[in-house]
């Protein structure tokens, strides 16, 4: 069943995220998707994310549909103004890209590329609107389309550190629903009865709420991020439980089974993150019995 279908009658959606490559080589990124084609619904590709140039996430979502896998393809405005956004956006629909998340670009200052300037010609809710009228047959401008484009149009909701941002998350995922958002990338869960908590309180957005399982990769990882990334909230006992293990690196592959395990009552679906390790998706998957 396809992203779309899954999203419209409820099945529990798996998708995991690949970065494209830093270059040509996408042999990596082909013998990843290989070995999960069968076993998710789609794969989610970021657009330059953490301001790091990488093939862009169009031409790695043809390749997806090359494999057989369907793409999710990040697209915001900070690295194109709205000539080029829409034309990728036609491109996309040509190429069997049909599913899209709209993201906040990320600050340029950690990235490879510092000096590179951002465009920020659209915010969220107007590369929405942008969207909806290339599916309505016309650009921003008003001009008609030669054949128009369908998509599937997804948001995110960034960590938060406390109620009160928790609540402005929510408010503007709210309007990116409003404007048509079907689904919202949530941050990583690490602590399951939060995310219950969290999921009481954003039941009323009207999209399927598809929280994000970060492998912790190692103990060191878990730690910094549970003391340098606000609204991680990794618990203790999770730190723990991976520093006691016989075999630390698979026990952070258990943890994740695990999670997408009880995401299920809880959520519409989940996104495998990795972060370089998309080579041991399956063992992922193989946890979490899928």
């Amino acid at each position: 069943m396809d992203f779309q279908k899954c999203l419209s009658t409820g099945e529990f959606v798996i998708l995991a995220q690949m970065n494209t490559p830093k270059g040509v080589n996408v042999s990596e990124m082909v013998n990843n998707a290989r070995r999960i084609k069968g076993r998710i619904h789609a794969v989610v590709i970021p657009d330059m994310d953490n301001g790091v140039m990488r093939m862009s996430a169009l031409a790695g979502g043809a390749i997806m549909r090359q494999q057989g896998l369907e793409p999710i393809i990040h697209v915001y405005a900070r690295d194109r103004n709205r000539m080029a956004l829409q034309g990728d956006l036609l491109a996309a629909h040509v190429l069997g890209v049909q599913a899209l998340v709209v993201v906040r670009g990320e600050d340029m200052s950690q990235g490879d590329h510092v000096n590179a300037k951002c465009v920020d010609d659209l915010d969220e809710i107007s590369l929405f609107g942008a969207i909806r009228c290339l599916q309505n047959g016309v650009d921003i401008a008003g001009s008609e389309l030669n054949g128009n484009p369908s998509f599937t149009v997804g948001c995110t909701i960034r960590p938060s550190v406390d109620e009160k941002s928790l609540d402005s998350e929510i408010e503007a995922a709210r309007k990116m629903v409003e404007a048509g958002a079907r689904f919202i990338l949530c941050p990583p869960v690490f602590d399951v009865d939060r995310f219950s908590t969290f999921a009481e309180k954003a039941k009323g957005l009207g999209a399927v709420l598809i929280p994000t399982v970060f492998l912790l990769k190692t103990v060191g990882i878990a730690r910094y991020m549970a003391t340098y990334e606000p609204g991680a909230f990794i618990p203790e006992h999770l730190i723990k439980r991976m520093r006691q293990a016989k075999n630390r690196e698979m026990e952070g592959f258990v943890i994740a089974g695990e999670t997408i395990k009880h995401l299920k009552s809880l959520a519409g679906g989940v996104q495998i993150v990795t972060l370089g390790w998309e080579h041991r998706l399956s063992t992922i998957l193989d946890y979490a019995e899928i």
